[in-house]
């Protein structure tokens, strides 16, 4: 199949994945977008939001309609590395045996990932960057495709651990999910308060998921749109020649080179899923904010005046 025909069949199929998950999940179209522009662009995604917005239902939900493995983790404050990577027992013939942990899956969702310390923080950050761990001195491959989901909740700050920039950085979305309009709260009480329970058809197999990577990564780009998206994330840079008024006074920190690499990528599946074959520069403006958005450090000013990061991002197009 020539790749002119593959992207008209990846919309169709795209459109009908968006219409299985929509049989459970009611609204946050712009969110499920977003995860699903991640994961045919092989990232990862951080959804951030406050509990009972259906974050854990809905990653089952897309990996179910995607018909791949799924895993949750709970991340507590006494995890341990060895719990999410799984570790050696010594089986009854006195043999040293590894037990896989629930990181050896298709889509890890980490809930709450910011409750737990650093050194479990840590050893989730191989597997997302390597696609592989390594445990005892052994090196374990993970099947592909790879995809984290980790949630974290605004509203609390006591007794969590933030992620530090370096891991932030690793995930390609940071993704705001909103309370659901008044209108989608009663469509969404009108479905989960009776005994009917919507089945979800499996549409994909990880093979199909992983050919349409690699489409997405053959679509060309123009020149003029890559310069646009390094032009973009250099103004975020404060000491940058090219940063604007509003960066300089209000960001410590700006964006590195995976910012660009991201844009690109997400700007190359967004214009695949609207039929498009190569992406121009309105699509690398709608996947800017949550790329960004997680990879900029305001100072105390910007606090304090309560300039938001989508006023700062806006003023780079």
């Amino acid at each position: 199949m020539s790749d002119v025909a593959a992207v008209e069949q990846f919309v169709k199929r795209y459109q009908d994945l968006k219409t299985e998950i929509a049989k459970i999940i009611i609204g946050q179209d712009e969110v499920v977008n977003q995860i699903l522009i991640s994961i045919f662009s092989g990232g990862h995604s951080l959804l951030i939001g406050v509990p009972g917005l259906a974050k854990t239902l809905m990653v089952n939900t897309i990996a179910q309609a995607l018909g791949l493995d799924f895993k949750r983790i709970q991340f507590t404050p006494d995890l341990m590395p060895s719990d999410i990577l799984g570790s050696e027992i010594l089986d009854e013939n006195r043999h040293f045996h590894f037990v896989k942990g629930p990181i050896f899956s298709n889509i890890i969702l980490a809930d709450e990932i910011n409750r737990t310390p650093p050194k479990t923080q840590a050893a989730l950050l191989e597997a997302m960057q390597e696609r592989a761990v390594t445990v005892s001195g052994h090196h374990y491959e993970l099947s592909l495709p790879y995809f984290v989901l980790a949630t974290q909740n605004p509203i609390e700050q006591e007794g969590t651990y933030p992620l530090p920039e370096a891991q932030l950085d690793r995930f390609m979305f940071a993704v705001n999910l909103d309370y659901p309009s008044f209108e989608e709260e009663v469509q969404v009480v009108k479905s989960t308060t009776t005994d009917s329970k919507q089945q979800i058809n499996a549409l994909f197999t990880a093979e199909d998921i992983v050919g349409f990577q690699h489409l997405i990564r053959r679509i060309p780009v123009a020149d003029n749109v890559i310069e646009y998206a390094v032009s973009m994330v250099s103004k975020t840079r404060p000491n940058g020649k090219s940063a604007t008024d509003l960066v300089k006074n209000y960001l410590d920190w700006g964006a590195g080179p995976r910012a660009s690499q991201n844009l690109i990528l997400a700007a190359k599946t967004h214009a695949a899923i609207h039929g498009k074959f190569s992406p121009d520069i309105e699509d690398v403006q709608a996947v800017s904010s949550s790329i960004l958005r997680h990879r900029i450090i305001k100072n105390y000013k910007a606090e304090a005046e309560g300039i938001t990061d989508d006023q700062i991002i806006k003023s780079l197009f």
